[in-house]
């Protein structure tokens, strides 16, 4: 519902509540700042964040844009059911976002970012501990680790240094063999032979980021932040020439109308790049497409309990309470959100494969989202060439891993940045006035 905004103008305006837009509306509003959020659909975290694979995964920071990857690629561009499908297109973006792909592979590069994708989830992880014990929520929270298993000798081999880096950085993952991986996840028992070992990370988590995202908004709504709901951001006024965002154009039940703000933070997801690009903020943001199938557990059925992630299929799978979470694939194919279901089937029989009696997978329901992908994995959080446009966004299969330390990342920037114009400022009057200080802007 478009609801009537309580200010003519804010310190703040966020656009998009997914789960990142709506992190960093929490710390706006706690850094004690006036926030409004505005969101297309009809509620918060109905879109990227609404059904995916359900993991707070810092032992998942290894980029896709690693050593190894390009001749996984090229052996999966024939294959309609890999794991990662390139579909191409007459789209620059889409090679653009290929041609720094492959730089990014380079091993120097992919290392960097995986620390810079450590340190920020483990950041994000704590901050979400913080928040789930603050405002009480809860979201079929597990705090029972990740464990990621291998197949493939030569896949478990590659693992063991990255789990020895992101050890290095202070992300606890392990490398465990198969009778450990019994006792971590007993339900694995059947298919113990198929696995040569595995890494686990106890300190890592699962939950259901929509639920998660629904409300953190309540929390925020009851906080004062203004949602803008059922309403499209339609343009930014931009001064070019002073580099600053005047207001921003909305569109919603009740017609245009312009709101002011001091900052906009832009966390749109795959659509940051189109949106930014006619006012020459060009992000290198392109949309993986990824698939989820939620499976009904009910009585008698017996799934995994532990969030697991099959490096062979790229699966993850996240139990939700009542239902099993199974998610993964990539396609870099554009923006449409239509169900390839060969893909939908294939997570299913795979899924019933390795569970056989995890639920009822014959009322499994099938989802698609994009994720909005950068090449390194790395996200956008950062100022841009205008003084108060600021990007969250760019997560990748990490929002819901990242998103409450982004949301937090970016206010501290926008708040510190905004106390340095200010001493700069105060400091200029009082140069070429003396003791009179200017009026806050």
């Amino acid at each position: 519902m478009d609801q009537k905004p309580s200010a003519a103008s804010y310190d703040v305006i966020v656009l998009g509540a997914g789960v990142v837009g709506v992190n960093t509306a929490y710390w706006a509003m706690r850094a004690g700042k006036s926030v409004c959020v505005i969101e297309r659909q009809p509620e918060a975290g109905l879109e990227t964040s609404f059904a995916n694979g359900g993991q707070i995964s810092v032992s998942h920071a290894e980029p896709w844009a690693n050593p190894g990857a390009p001749g996984k690629i090229l052996k999966w561009v024939f294959d309609g059911n890999a794991p990662l499908l390139f579909r191409p297109r007459m789209d620059w973006r889409q090679w653009w976002w290929i041609a720094q792909f492959v730089v990014d592979c380079l091993p120097q590069r992919a290392s960097r970012h995986t620390v810079e994708i450590v340190q920020l989830a483990r950041q994000s992880r704590a901050l979400l501990q913080e928040i789930r014990a603050r405002e009480n929520i809860h979201y079929s929270e597990r705090m029972q680790g990740i464990l990621h298993f291998y197949r493939d000798p030569r896949e478990f081999e590659a693992a063991v240094p990255v789990a020895e880096l992101m050890r290095k950085y202070g992300c606890n993952r392990r490398v465990v063999d198969r009778d450990e991986v019994l006792k971590i996840e007993p339900a694995l028992a059947p298919r113990i032979g198929e696995i040569v070992g595995a890494t686990y990370t106890a300190e890592d988590e699962s939950g259901d980021a929509h639920v998660y995202t629904r409300e953190l908004a309540k929390v925020c709504a009851r906080g004062g932040v203004d949602f803008l709901y059922g309403t499209s951001v339609v343009a930014l006024h931009a001064d070019k020439r002073e580099r600053r965002i005047g207001g921003v154009e909305i569109a919603g039940p009740s017609g245009y109308r312009t709101l002011a703000a001091r900052n906009v933070i832009v966390s749109l997801g795959s659509y940051s790049a189109p949106f930014l690009a006619p006012y020459g903020v060009h992000l290198n943001i392109y949309p993986a497409k990824g698939y989820s199938v939620t499976i009904p557990i009910g009585a008698g059925h017996m799934p995994p309990q532990t969030s697991l992630t099959d490096d062979q299929y790229k699966l993850v799978y996240s139990n939700l309470g009542d239902r099993l979470r199974v998610a993964g694939t990539a396609e870099l194919s554009g923006y449409s959100r239509a169900l390839n279901y060969g893909r939908c089937d294939a997570i299913l029989r795979n899924a019933r494969s390795l569970f056989p009696d995890a639920g009822d997978f014959g009322k499994a329901t099938f989802w698609t989202g994009l994720r909005p992908a950068t090449p390194s994995n790395v996200p956008y959080v950062c100022g841009t060439a205008y003084a108060n446009l600021w990007l969250n966004t760019g997560h990748g299969t990490l929002g819901w891993t990242m998103g409450a330390g982004s949301g937090k990342r970016i206010v501290d920037l926008m708040i510190g940045s905004s106390a340095a114009r200010e001493k700069r400022r105060a400091a200029q009057y009082r140069k070429e006035f003396g003791s009179v200080l200017p009026m806050p802007e």
